[in-house]
């Protein structure tokens, strides 16, 4: 077995530590320190500069201007985005990108694509359904009225559903047997839309999305339009969920950092408090945590690009990426606050923004025990004999 990125992999990766290089995490608005959402919309800059750097058309084919590359590439730089906290939607633009690519039609990947690849359409995804603990899919129905598709629902918890130019929704079709699903590409400005605006634990600003009778015909962007592939769902959850286990495992590497950083520094009785068997069990503790995350991850990424089969579907093994992931980030940020004393409490410090936005990642796409339910099914269904 060959276990080493491929060189584009990491080129892509190196890349991405090239852009972030320049973003400091202390000049990440706090959520501690700002009522209500931080900012108005994401970091216009920053999207420039990864749209320069060819890092939002990492999984677009190369007739759209893209890379060709795979979920493995996205997670290497998703992994360095959560390390400088970046304020940008890279993972739900280039989830939704993809799969227009590699489930919509010719049509929609020309009208959207390449100007997605530029930064010049944002993306978003709302994958939460009505209460972030439900699935998606059956938050909203899907009903076919001619040539138009007539949607009605509720979405909770959109990322940059104000700065996107159109939303992915999933929805389920009505009067269709279970698994009956499709995904609409809402524009912005369509009636029967509705954003209320909701703001996260990380301070970001998110919207209920809600959906009254809104119909999508035609094959124009500001018509909308419906993807009906079987399996296009299933395929983006799993690319949103592991994407979301790399954003905690590159948040999760870098508190650790800091934690090792900081103890390595403060003493207590003439010593560095790193020597004291106390502090070097728990920073072991979650150091095991991150190997952990970072097995699963990659085995999640790899199931997705290779579509190798395996003795579960995919979803078993984004089911236990995620539940790493979830459990793991929380424990790295409690551990890493009661290492670093009073001093992480102070907001002139970075690591409350950490512990903010691993919250906002335990719990994105559903916590920990909603995919430890999802994999029981998938063993139900799948008995290991």
């Amino acid at each position: 077995m060959d276990f080493t990125f491929t060189e584009e992999q990491q080129a892509a990766a190196e890349a991405a530590r090239g852009v972030f290089a320049g973003v400091a995490p202390d000049a990440v608005p706090s959520p501690a320190l700002t009522p209500g959402a931080v900012a108005e919309g994401l970091d216009r800059e920053l999207w420039s500069r990864l749209a320069g750097a060819d890092l939002l058309s990492l999984l677009l084919d190369e007739a759209y201007g893209g890379a060709g590359l795979d979920a493995i590439a996205l997670c290497l730089v998703l992994r360095e985005s959560a390390k400088v906290l970046a304020r940008v939607p890279l993972l739900e633009h280039s989830a939704a990108a993809a799969v227009v690519g590699a489930y919509g039609s010719k049509e929609s990947g020309e009208r959207l694509l390449e100007r997605a690849g530029r930064g010049e359409l944002v993306l978003t995804v709302a994958a939460s359904g009505r209460s972030g603990h439900d699935s998606a899919e059956l938050a909203v129905t899907a009903r076919r009225e001619g040539a138009s598709w007539v949607l009605n629902g509720v979405q909770t918890a959109v990322p940059w559903a104000y700065d996107a130019d159109l939303v992915v929704v999933p929805a389920h079709i009505e009067g269709a047997a279970a698994g009956g699903s499709v995904l609409a590409l809402l524009p912005r400005g369509l009636d029967g839309v509705t954003l209320v605006e909701q703001v996260s634990t990380n301070g970001e600003r998110l919207a209920e999305l809600r959906l009254a009778g809104a119909r999508l015909a035609g094959a124009r962007l500001e018509a909308g339009e419906v993807i009906e592939a079987e399996g296009a769902w299933e395929w983006l959850h799993a690319l949103l969920a592991t994407g979301t286990c790399a954003l905690a495992l590159g948040l999760g590497e870098r508190v650790l950092e800091m934690t090792a950083e900081y103890t390595g520094r403060r003493e207590q009785f003439g010593h560095p408090i790193a020597t004291f068997q106390a502090v070097a069990v728990q920073a072991a503790d979650r150091y095991i945590d991150l190997r952990a995350m970072t097995a699963t991850l990659w085995q999640a990424a790899w199931r997705i690009a290779s579509g190798t089969p395996g003795a579960l579907p995919a979803a078993g093994d984004v089911a236990v990426a995620k539940i790493w992931a979830a459990e793991g980030v929380r424990r790295v940020v409690q551990t890493a606050h009661h290492l670093h004393g009073g001093f992480g409490a102070d907001t002139d410090y970075p690591l409350h923004r950490y512990h903010a936005w691993a919250k906002h990642l335990e719990l994105a796409l559903g916590p920990a025990a909603a995919y430890e339910e999802r994999l029981g099914d998938l063993l139900a269904a799948h008995p290991l004999s």
